[in-house]
């Protein structure tokens, strides 16, 4: 349990009074036994997580009716430091009264939160936001144990920033919307690497998978190359804009005669209740190009669908495309 001299006036400035208190006065550290649980008829969830960063651990004892799912005690057993047990007897409060599913949603920033004196100042400084992190995990661990679950079940994206519970794809998306270009400004945006810094790059004292200068970096990367494929892509498609129809491939040929057959000819048909599909495109012998269709609806059985129809249609798309068109109908 933490002593007041044992830390220093300007240190110990940095810890909130309620911090403090919990320290020296914790009100749910203890243990729930399994006579305890049967005399109230719910069942006892025990789980254990500890950071390998600090070597700090915590033990969870819930006691829930399953009946409801809902959380009826709590109390922790902390192995640690002053800020592990503050943490963790905040962690237990927050767990009473609620289910297990929004016990889930406890998140070390709502640990750290509660603890705050006032709410714009933070309860504890930044190297010490792992312990309310640690609190986060058990009670996953805990949630996992009572359904019978991986916690991973619990965890649906990467999380790179594990103090503010900031993921991968959040800090990747905050980049692109606003071009960030310095990790200065995923701070201030994410508020990613705001607490301990070891999530900003390699050398802190927690070793990261992912850190916000590779990140990035990456990222950064990424965009370039996005922005120099729209260019050539843009520059790609210019050029077909500029290609005759006749230089086209059929691919391209295909492309342009649907869209005049959307914009001028299937709206014609629609009126008379029919349609039609095309079925193929060729370049002929003679330099011409033989577009077949089939009618359909009301068209297909239509006697003007080989001669005043047809040649509507073949009209359309020479005005529109070129001369050398030729339609068959299947």
């Amino acid at each position: 349990m933490a002593k007041n001299n044992l830390i220093n006036g300007s240190i110990w400035d940095e810890y909130s009074q309620k911090v403090q208190d919990r320290m020296n006065h914790p009100r749910y550290m203890g243990e729930i036994t399994e006579e305890e649980a049967k005399a109230k008829g719910a069942k006892l969830i025990v789980a254990d997580f500890g950071a390998e960063s600090c070597g700090d651990a915590v033990r969870l004892y819930w006691l829930i009716d399953e009946k409801t799912d809902k959380i009826i005690d709590a109390k922790f057993k902390s192995f640690g430091c002053g800020t592990a047990i503050a943490s963790s007897d905040t962690m237990a409060e927050l767990c009473i009264g609620k289910t297990v599913d929004e016990a889930v949603k406890i998140t070390n920033l709502d640990v750290e939160r509660a603890m705050r004196d006032n709410p714009e100042t933070p309860a504890v400084p930044p190297q010490k936001m792992h312990c309310s992190v640690m609190a986060y995990d058990v009670i996953k661990q805990a949630a996992a144990n009572y359904r019978g679950i991986d916690p991973a079940h619990f965890e649906d994206e990467i999380i790179v920033c594990e103090c503010a519970r900031v993921s991968l794809g959040t800090i990747k998306e905050v980049i692109r919307l606003n071009d960030l270009k310095t990790v200065e400004e995923i701070t201030e945006y994410t508020k990613a690497g705001a607490f301990c810094g070891s999530c900003i790059k390699p050398g802190g004292h927690e070793k990261r998978n992912y850190y916000l200068v590779d990140i990035l970096a990456q990222t950064r990367a990424e965009m370039e190359q996005e922005k120099l494929k729209a260019v050539a892509d843009a520059k790609t498609a210019q050029k077909s804009v500029d290609l005759s129809f006749d230089e086209l491939n059929i691919i391209g040929k295909f492309k342009a005669v649907e869209d005049v057959i959307d914009k001028e000819i299937r709206p014609m048909l629609a009126f008379d209740g029919g349609n039609l599909d095309i079925v193929d495109i060729k370049n002929a012998d003679d330099g011409k190009t033989d577009i077949y269709i089939r009618y359909l609806g009301a068209c297909s059985g239509c006697s003007s669908g080989a001669t005043g129809t047809l040649y509507a249609i073949e009209n359309v798309l020479q005005e529109n495309l070129s001369n050398n068109i030729r339609v068959l109908p299947i």
